[in-house]
């Protein structure tokens, strides 16, 4: 036998191992066989033990009452840009996907002649006072479960009480502003509703 021909046998043979070696590799990456390689990983699999996570405390609604006398009307109008797609806020104009909106500041909820309310508004009883507007306008579906509505709501204090006020101007005759004794009465509530809440 020519050395040539040996030299062939011999590359055949290393060929052939490496490409066994090499698929057994491939073969152990995609399946586990339970072996040395791949025994147990869940026994080392260290856990951690976490404390129960606490229930997240209802946020304290910031009360806008003190700031309606010096909220800003055009301000309001902007923001109330978001709402334009469903309510309207002129006298006499029909209601659209919500109700019109004119005159809505201290009316009675659920009055706007010919649209359909959803029942959870109709049960909630009382006015459009500025303290409802705000709770409802943060987040309409946590103030009235089973509202219709599905605006997202308003973070920000100051947008509630610019919108509020752009409401209450929208109307045959603005609602009177706070008095002191009523914004008064509304922080002095905020301490004790905090300490009611935890």
């Amino acid at each position: 036998m020519s050395s040539f021909e040996l030299n062939k046998v011999i590359g055949a043979i290393l060929l052939a191992v490496l490409t066994m070696v090499v698929i057994g590799k491939l073969g152990d990456n995609l399946v586990s066989t339970g072996g040395s390689h791949g025994a147990d990983h869940s026994a080392k699999k260290v856990v951690i033990a976490s404390a129960p996570a606490k229930p997240k405390k209802p946020k304290q609604l910031q009360p806008i009452l003190g700031m309606i006398a010096s909220a800003d009307a055009a301000a309001g109008k902007k923001v109330f840009a978001k709402c334009k797609a469903c309510h309207k806020v002129a006298k006499g104009a029909k209601s659209g996907i919500g109700p019109n909106l004119w005159n809505v500041v201290g009316a009675k909820r659920g009055l706007v002649a010919g649209f359909g309310y959803s029942n959870a508004l109709k049960a909630k009883e009382g006015n459009w006072s500025y303290e409802s507007l705000n709770a409802f306008l943060v987040k309409p579906r946590a103030y009235i479960k089973g509202t219709k509505m599905s605006f997202a709501g308003l973070k920000k204090a100051k947008d509630r009480a610019n919108v509020v006020a752009y409401l209450r101007n929208a109307a045959d005759t603005p609602a009177p502003l706070p008095s002191r004794s009523e914004i008064d009465a509304v922080i002095k509530a905020l301490p004790e509703a905090k300490a009611a809440a935890e």
